[in-house]
Parts: C-alpha cells; sequence; structure tokens
C-alpha cells in the first residue's frame, strides 16, 4: 500500500516575491483565506506536525491565518524560491531526526490555493511507485498559455513509445520564444528525497543560483530518474498574485462548491425535501448510520429519549436495509424505535411522529428521483419537515462524525429486549383520512378510476379508501419493482402516457385518472378524457372546493413557482395569498401563519388545513373524490367553473443540468445592472426570495432557480397566453446561455 502521509514532509512557500503578493495570502478566499486554503489541501495528505511554512522576516500576518500545528521558518532575504525551501533545512532535518524520519518531502506554494489534495496525494504517489529521485506536477493548458506566463515548460522526449521522458523545462521567457498552443506546464509542486533536495540546493547557492526551477534542470543534467503527475483540471494550475487573480479563483471555489466529486463526495447534504443522494456515492449505509446518529445526539441533548422516533422505508433499493440499519442507531442510544413493516408511503410517517408522539419521524426514500438515487426525510414531532437550521445542523454534525462514533445495538437484539417494536400503522391513518374526508358522500357517485402507483407505496392505503368509498378502482404498476420501469416516478404529463391511453381508450368508461409518485407525497390527475391536469389547476380547483363548497374559510398558500391564478382566487374570495420559497417545509410555516386553507406546490404536493404538516398525494386523491361525488361535475367541467373566474394563465417550464459554472455566472449577470425588460416587456420587480422571480407589469412572471434536490436550473414562466409564456421561457434559456 502506498500511504501520502507515512515518512513524509512539507514545505510550503509562503514567503510572496513582493508586498502585494504576500498581502493576497491573508485575503479570503471562499470560507477561508488563500493560505489557508493551499496549506488545507496540503494538510489533507501530510501530518501538519510535519508541514514547514516558510514566511517573510517579521511575518505575522501567515501565522495569524494558519495558527498553531505548523512549523514556521523565516527566509531572510527574497533571494528566490530555492533559496526559499533551503530555509527549511534546519526544520526538515529536525524531523529527519525524529521517529519515522523523512524520506520524501513535498514542495508547494501557498499562492497556489486552488491545488486539491487529491492532485498532491497523485504527486505523491507517483514519486514512490516509480522510485523516482524527482516527481514534478504538471498540466497541460491550450491556446489560453499566455495567462500562465509565470510557469516553464516542460519538454520531453521526441518519442512515440509511452510516457516520453522529461528532457528539459523552459522557464517562462524561454517558453515564450520557444511555442505557443498546446503546452505542458511546470506547476511547481515537487516531491523530492531530502538529501538530494538540499544537497543541490546548496550547491545551487553556492553557483549563485535561487530559482526552484533549477533544481529540476539539474536532476535532469544529472541522468537522474525524473517522473510527472499530470493535473487533467486546469483551474487548480492558477496562482493568486494580483487582485484580478484572486477574483477569479473565488469564482473557481465557488463553482467547485457545486461540482460533486464522485469518488470523494460523500457528505451528507440536506435539499429542500431531506437528504438525496445517489446509491453507492453519497447514499451508503455508513452514511445513513452517521445521519442518525446525529439525529439520535439530538434526540438525546433535549431529553426526548422516551418518546421514541418511528422509522419506515420505500421501496427503493436499500430501503428496508437502510430503515434497518437506522433503528439499529437509535437503539444504541437507547432511543426506542417503532419500524414500520413493509414499505410505507412517506405520509404515513408524516401522520405517525405526532400519532404516537414520536420525538422524530425517518422515511427512507428519495420521492420522485430516478431509481439510481435514494435518502431520508426527516420529520419534527408534529409531522412538520425541519427547516433550514435544523437540517443544517443534523447535516454538519452527521457529517463531523466517524463512523466509530456510531453507537448501534444488533436488530434481533433490540427487538428481543423491546426497544425495537415492528408495527402496521395502515389503519390508523386510513381512519384518519377518513375522518376528514366525506367517505359517505362518495359512495353510490358511481365513480371508476384508473391509478397509476408508479411502483410505489400507494396501492395499500389508497385501495383501501377507494374501496370504502364504493369507488371502482383499478390500479397500474402497483408490483415492486425497485427500477421504477426505467422511469423516475413523478406523477407529470410526460410519465403518465400509459394512463392517459387507457383513460381515451375507454371511451368515457372512467370518471378520472389518479397517479401518485415513488413515495406518495405527490398527486397527478388526469381527467375523464384522458387530458393530463396541471397541478396548478388542481390546486385551483381543491381550493375553490374547499372554500365554496365545504365552507372552509381561509387563505391559500403557494411556492413562488407555481401558479399565480391561486392569487386571483383568493382575492375573489377576499382572502389571503401568500408566496413562500420552494420546499413544502416552507409551505406549511406559511399555512400557520395566516391559517390558510389550502397549500400546495406546482410540482403536485398538497395539504390542507388540519390535515398532515406535510403534503399527502394519498389524502389529495381522496378529496379529488370526494369533490367529483360532491359536485357531480366532471374534472374539465369543474375546471372551466374556475377559469371563468380567474380567468386563465399558462405556463412554461424547462430545466437544464446546472453547470458549477452557470451557478457561478447566471447570478452575477443578474445582479450586474438592474433587469428593466424581459425582452419587450417591461419589468415591475424583481425577487431574490429563493433564486431569481422577474413579474412584468402585466402580472406574467419568470423564475430561474437552481434546484436544491437535483443539479438541474429550474425556469418557469406564466403569461396569459402559451406563446407569451413560451416567449419568456425561450428569453431566460437565452439570457442562461447567452
Amino acid at each position: 500500500m502506498v500511504s501520502a502521509t507515512a515518512q513524509t514532509a512539507a514545505v510550503v512557500l509562503a514567503a510572496g516575491h513582493d508586498d502585494v503578493s504576500r498581502s493576497l495570502l491573508t485575503h479570503a478566499l471562499g470560507d477561508s483565506t488563500v493560505v489557508q486554503a493551499a496549506v488545507g489541501s496540503v494538510a489533507r495528505v501530510v501530518d501538519p506536525a510535519r508541514i514547514v511554512v516558510v514566511v517573510a522576516p517579521g511575518d505575522t500576518a501567515v501565522r495569524e491565518a494558519l495558527g498553531d500545528g505548523y512549523t514556521y521558518v523565516e527566509q531572510a532575504e527574497p533571494r528566490g524560491t530555492g533559496d526559499a525551501v533551503y530555509a527549511a533545512r534546519g526544520a526538515i532535518e529536525a524531523l529527519e531526526g525524529a521517529a519515522g524520519g523523512v524520506d520524501r518531502v513535498l514542495v508547494t506554494y501557498a499562492d497556489t490555493p486552488l491545488l486539491r489534495a487529491e492532485s498532491l496525494r497523485g504527486l505523491l504517489h507517483r514519486f514512490t511507485l516509480k522510485r523516482a529521485d524527482l516527481a514534478i506536477l504538471t498540466a497541460i493548458v491550450g491556446d489560453a498559455v499566455h495567462e500562465y506566463d509565470e510557469y516553464g515548460e516542460v519538454v520531453r522526449e521526441a518519442t512515440d513509445s509511452g510516457h516520453a521522458p522529461i528532457i528539459a523545462i523552459r522557464d517562462h521567457a524561454e517558453r515564450r520564444s520557444a511555442r505557443t498552443g498546446r503546452t505542458e506546464l511546470n506547476v511547481g509542486a515537487y516531491a523530492v528525497a531530502p538529501t538530494l533536495l538540499f544537497r543541490e540546493l546548496e550547491e545551487m547557492a553556492a553557483d549563485g543560483e535561487y530559482r526552484l526551477t533549477e533544481l529540476a534542470r539539474r536532476i535532469i543534467g544529472r541522468g537522474k530518474s525524473i517522473t510527472s503527475y499530470q493535473i487533467v483540471d486546469t483551474s487548480e494550475v492558477r496562482g493568486i498574485n494580483t487582485p484580478d487573480e484572486l477574483q477569479q479563483a473565488a469564482d473557481i471555489v465557488l463553482a467547485r462548491l457545486f461540482r460533486p466529486v464522485k469518488n470523494t463526495d460523500t457528505k451528507i447534504v440536506f435539499g429542500t425535501g431531506g437528504w438525496r443522494a445517489l446509491i453507492g456515492e453519497g447514499y451508503t449505509l455508513a452514511n445513513v448510520r452517521r445521519l442518525s446518529q446525529a439525529i439520535a445526539n439530538e434526540v438525546t441533548r433535549r431529553g426526548l429519549e422516551r418518546q421514541g422516533v418511528v422509522i419506515g422505508g420505500d421501496r427503493r433499493f436499500l430501503s428496508r436495509e437502510s430503515a434497518e440499519a437506522a433503528a439499529e442507531v437509535f437503539a444504541g442510544n437507547n432511543i426506542p424505535v417503532t419500524l414500520l413493516r413493509d414499505d410505507v408511503p412517506t405520509p404515513l410517517v408524516t401522520f405517525a411522529a405526532p400519532y404516537l408522539k414520536a420525538a422524530y419521524g425517518v422515511i427512507i426514500t428519495s420521492s420522485h428521483n430516478p431509481p439510481q438515487w435514494n435518502g431520508m426525510k426527516v420529520f419534527r414531532a408534529d409531522g412538520s419537515l425541519p427547516l433550514d437550521d435544523e437540517t443544517d445542523r443534523y447535516q454538519d454534525e452527521a457529517n463531523e462524525l466517524n463512523i466509530s462514533d456510531v453507537v448501534t445495538l444488533d436488530l434481533e437484539r433490540a427487538r428481543e429486549a423491546g426497544i425495537v417494536v415492528d408495527a402496521e400503522l395502515d389503519e390508523p391513518y386510513i381512519d384518519a383520512i377518513e375522518r376528514i374526508v366525506d367517505v359517505e358522500a362518495v359512495r353510490g357517485s358511481g365513480l371508476r378510476v384508473i391509478v397509476d402507483a408508479m411502483y410505489g407505496t400507494s396501492q395499500s392505503t389508497l385501495g383501501t379508501i377507494l374501496t370504502d368509498m364504493r369507488v371502482r378502482a383499478e390500479f397500474i404498476h402497483a408490483q415492486h419493482n425497485p427500477l421504477f420501469g426505467g422511469i423516475a416516478p413523478a406523477p407529470d404529463d410526460e410519465r403518465l402516457h400509459t394512463l392517459k391511453g387507457l383513460i381515451q381508450s375507454g371511451k368515457g368508461r372512467y370518471s378520472l385518472g389518479m397517479a401518485t409518485d415513488g413515495d406518495s407525497d405527490r398527486i397527478g390527475i388526469v381527467d375523464e378524457q384522458g387530458e393530463y391536469v396541471e397541478a396548478n389547476d388542481l390546486l385551483l380547483l381543491l381550493y375553490w372546493y374547499l372554500h365554496e363548497v365545504r365552507g372552509e374559510r381561509g387563505g391559500v398558500v403557494r411556492n413562488l413557482s407555481t401558479t399565480h391564478m391561486l392569487d386571483r382566487l383568493a382575492a375573489h374570495f377576499g382572502e389571503e395569498s401568500r408566496e413562500v420559497k420552494v420546499g413544502f417545509k416552507h409551505v406549511t410555516a406559511g399555512m400557520e401563519e395566516i391559517d390558510a386553507v389550502l397549500g400546495g406546490e406546482s410540482s403536485g404536493g398538497l395539504t390542507v388545513r388540519g390535515w398532515l404538516l406535510g403534503k399527502d398525494g394519498i389524502f389529495a386523491c381522496a378529496l379529488v373524490a370526494e369533490m367529483l361525488a360532491r359536485t357531480g361535475k366532471t374534472i374539465s367541467a369543474l375546471r372551466q367553473d374556475i377559469w371563468d373566474i380567474t380567468g386563465r394563465l399558462y405556463m412554461a417550464d424547462a430545466s437544464v443540468p446546472a453547470t458549477p459554472e452557470m451557478r457561478v455566472e447566471v447570478p452575477r449577470r443578474l445582479a450586474s445592472e438592474p433587469l428593466t425588460h424581459v425582452g419587450r416587456y417591461e419589468v415591475a420587480s424583481v425577487s431574490h426570495l429563493d433564486g431569481t422571480k422577474i413579474v412584468l407589469t402585466d402580472g406574467s412572471w419568470a423564475l430561474l432557480r437552481f434546484s436544491g434536490t437535483e443539479p438541474l436550473l429550474r425556469m418557469v414562466a406564466e403569461s396569459d397566453s402559451p406563446a407569451k409564456a413560451q416567449e419568456l421561457l425561450a428569453w431566460l434559456k437565452g439570457f442562461v446561455t447567452a
């Protein structure tokens, strides 16, 4: 095994070549400073106690920025990089005399903070595996080679066989006169044996040569072995010697925050609807255990152990194993667990937390995401989703935990001891729904529906409710299939082709089609003609029904990407409407603030006052059946009635992959100058509540927002004609890609 830390020391050059470059070392870069970022990368591959930082005479700024734990030496005079490394000789020799000694020295610069730890580790591995005398870090750049004038050029032997040997290194002046275009640069990080390093530096000093580049030249000239490790991401190469370069580096750091590194990025990160990640990457049983431990710690801190937790899982791959792993962690922390048998809908766990008076509810699910994803949603004791400050606390604590910090109790022992109890809560959940929905009103209505379960978890509970209503229901895609038929289980227009086709071919046989997503917290509706009913229209119908037929007075809450027709209907009723950020936790919080009748989102999630503090597709399907039965009208007829009140607005939306560069550039361009027009339309206001929402003087609007659950940039527009909505969407697309 190759170790990057054993018998390795590092020298980081932080003396700078002038006052400006030295001052930039302590400027902010992301959530640290330039020098902290540079030394931090080194410290991930070399023990900090074996890192020597070379500073200018009398320096205090770098020392204060880095703090204790490193060895500091001063370069007496600014005579060059080779002289700066030589200043660290005594400190390195002291380490050589300590336990373990020093077999290799890593040399890097404090003004190249974008070098990744992985690149430095690769350099050290290459040095050891090749048994080289010197290893250098290189990068190949293209036509923009002039941006890297401070770096030397690597010259290789002309050969067609294998990786050509390095025969020379030209300094920047020689490189510019030699050639331009595709060029391999000497980035300036080295791995070398300490004896060879300091012997050569001593001889160089005697010859009046103080440049570190000369070290490589001398080693090549002596016929010793030299190898290289090539950086692929050329953003790592950029040094910081001017304020402009600092700004460019800040952009790169920000972009990196949004670019997952697949082989190392396993952090737990909550989005708008819980933690979700690719199975085998971020989503692992180890991470499930760490997050469960963090939540268990919160339960313990708050003294809520006796209340226990309730845990369930949906039908996704690893959901059952994950639910059991989580149960073992809570049990290991002396927290009783109600472990729900089989697969369950997310709304059932939302219901179960307050029903059991549990401290938390936990469901293993990734909702409507594609089958290669899984995740975890956490509900508070009242069934609501935790707000951002809470989830930030859980994820930060979980990410700091080692797997050795996790306390577990074997599941079978926990069951024997009674600290884990297996249970089914379908019946109390169904009973609670049927106390709110008018089951008797539906009986005798003759409703006949097709339900697309999308291979999810709704069949048992929704099927029972529809049977109790005497609704004749046929289920499709109800079997257990963790691949979801090869599509994301989201009940939207493009994924309900089979449901629409069955209703159309039934020629009036069916009253409507219903669909629920993978974990059954979202609803999709197809009318009696086989036409998909937009979630925005469904929210309008249900708000009208609750207010006018059931007589429930109050306002409505929607997220900022949901139709403004809800505001128009609320105004018609003389009720309040409220716009909130995306994320159902914000919807339910807004409902509580204004005592709203209904809260919902354009993606198909909704709830009503008096029911759960979370979205529930099963309850929503039952409520739609009640609405049709009590009004005696079809969905299409009801929809036209509502449009006669509100007028009609049309929505257009699209999503594009959210590159890290877009996450930096789009907000910057939006903030660079006041936005007065979208195409030929005048802007009335711009909101940055969540993304950027542009409202026009005629009430139309356009939204740019980066998803909190998927690596996508979402674009939405709403206007009084389909053509104008598409025109606004086209403007958004053009703005993003310009």
